[in-house]
């Protein structure tokens, strides 16, 4: 699978986080643009030898580009020489499209005289959101989102969260959330008090929580 075959084929991943931030103050379009960025640069620097799935390495990625779109205010922040190589890009494909192939990646960098990395970023940042509604008998519709690819989503977010939290902190949310321990089973594990396994387990979730956003 080439590049871009692989950018597009990951493509409904991004539509899945992004649309975890609808009705937020921020334009979806935007939110998949910000995230369709993250895809790129988990793509640039996944590494296979460290035998993780790329999913469990790119959501992370991706959600830190949503994340940084709100911190930010609410618009992705395109250098103007990115907005130029979008709209040549574009251009470009539609050219190189006349014979009926979607161009690849790498055709479009020979042909813009960029590098692949470049012309990725270029093209996933004029990519427009998917529809997700459908017309049916004069209305429109949202399409239902597979709770099972939202669940595993939710999940790979929470575990890359978890996996910065001190190794203490971890062992607690573990004991309370995956192995369902009381808050006093928990304190005679960790060697700590009911009341303090309450106070760090708040802090703890506030913590998670903003994260997450």
């Amino acid at each position: 699978m080439t590049r871009d075959e692989f950018i597009a084929a990951n493509l409904p991943l991004v539509h899945s986080l992004a649309n975890r931030f609808r009705g937020r103050g921020i334009e979806y379009e935007e939110l998949f643009s910000a995230g369709s960025v993250g895809l790129v640069k988990a793509y640039d620097n996944f590494d296979k030898s460290r035998g993780l799935c790329f999913s469990t390495y790119a959501v992370p990625v991706i959600l830190g580009e949503i994340r940084r779109l709100f911190r930010d205010g609410g618009a992705v922040k395109m250098s103007r020489s990115l907005k130029e190589l979008s709209l040549r890009a574009a251009r470009a494909r539609d050219e190189l499209s006349k014979n009926g192939t979607e161009p690849t990646i790498n055709e479009l960098a020979d042909y813009l005289g960029v590098s692949p990395e470049d012309a990725a970023e270029a093209v996933a940042a004029g990519l427009p959101p998917v529809s997700l509604t459908f017309a049916e008998d004069g209305g429109e519709y949202d399409l239902p989102e597979e709770s099972g690819e939202s669940a595993l989503i939710d999940k790979l977010a929470l575990r890359q969260c978890l996996s910065e939290l001190p190794e203490e902190d971890q062992r607690l949310i573990i004991l309370r959330y995956f192995r369902d321990q009381t808050q006093s089973q928990t304190a005679a594990v960790l060697g700590m008090s009911q009341v303090q396994v309450s106070r760090r387990e708040r802090k703890i979730l506030e913590g998670l929580r903003a994260l997450l956003i």
